[in-house]
């Protein structure tokens, strides 16, 4: 299979520079492959670097305005010729197997959705994402379980930073909804992915680091695109949340109060497939406390 490789760019030359290294010192020597690199308005001298590159591999896209990462990559994805797309932000440093492992991971399932895998933060060393979780606020975050002996585990998410994914399902799916400003698609596409009957998956033995948020601006949009992913997924959130909502109930709800004690362990346990409704009103609470205060601060619905 042909891949196309992603790289959505915003100044931060030097970390850009760093990883297109890593990517290519990493890239099996038969895979066939391109790598599109799309410039959203940089100012540092991304783009006179560019001029620097041989094409092929690389393809150069320079945007006119600053599209967000939503819009680069769709752009960029418009552009792919390989069967298969993997989106890499520029500020990660990729390590010898990390594509191997992801492939493979993808062709074991036989409906994959978006595969992602571990990454470190460039930092710390810590592990930073192994998947999306959903809180028991009905609030997305960063997984950092990590199961020993096993290729991949499932998730409901993963991050757009390092994300594997069909082209042929990326088109199917419209690839990430513009309305989301630097934050959120990713989740949301991996929802809309599920509801195509698609299974998004971990990579567990693809293993890399990241300079996590170094793009200038990244966070500005966080609660606004909290808030547009509530508004599209609530009832999703609702469902992935109350596993998370069960523990700490358990954990901080005194003895004699807890009249689901038996439903919410047994669900806990795998013993019952369908989250106790007790869970499902309780995350759909907190959901509902944070509507509020958004709709108060932005005044208005998708």
């Amino acid at each position: 299979m042909r891949v196309s490789f992603i790289i959505p760019l915003y100044n931060c030359l030097p970390l850009t520079q760093a990883m297109i290294a890593s990517l290519q010192a990493t890239v099996p020597a038969s895979l066939s492959h391109e790598i599109i690199l799309v410039d959203d308005g940089s100012t540092d001298g991304t783009r006179e670097w560019l001029t620097t590159l041989a094409q092929p591999p690389f393809k150069i896209l320079l945007n006119e305005r600053n599209l967000g990462y939503a819009g680069a990559n769709n752009r960029a994805a418009a552009e792919a010729t390989g069967e298969l797309l993997v989106l890499l932000n520029n500020d990660l440093e990729l390590t010898p197997g990390w594509l191997e492992a992801m492939l493979a991971v993808q062709g074991e399932i036989a409906k994959s959705g978006a595969i992602g895998n571990i990454q470190l933060s460039a930092t710390s060393g810590e592990i930073d994402h192994a998947g999306i979780y959903v809180t028991a606020k009905g609030k997305p975050e960063h997984d950092v379980k990590y199961l020993l002996n096993r290729s991949y585990k499932l998730s409901p998410a993963v991050t757009g930073a390092c994300l594997l994914i069909e082209r042929s399902l990326w088109q199917e799916l419209g690839g990430f909804h513009p309305q989301f400003i630097n934050g959120g698609e990713d989740i949301d596409l991996c929802f809309r992915a599920t509801q195509k009957g698609r299974t998004n998956a971990v990579a567990l033995r693809s293993v890399i680091r990241h300079h996590v948020s170094a793009t200038p601006g990244r966070k500005r949009h966080d609660e606004q695109n909290a808030y547009w992913l509530t508004l599209r997924w609530k009832n999703e959130l609702m469902q992935l949340g109350a596993r998370a909502w069960c523990r700490h109930h358990v954990r901080h709800t005194p003895y004699r109060s807890l009249f689901s004690l038996p439903a919410i362990l047994a669900y806990l346990a795998g013993l019952r497939e369908t989250p106790p409704t007790a869970a499902l009103l309780g995350v759909e609470k907190n959901i509902n406390h944070s509507l509020v205060l958004w709709t108060e601060s932005f005044g208005r619905t998708i």
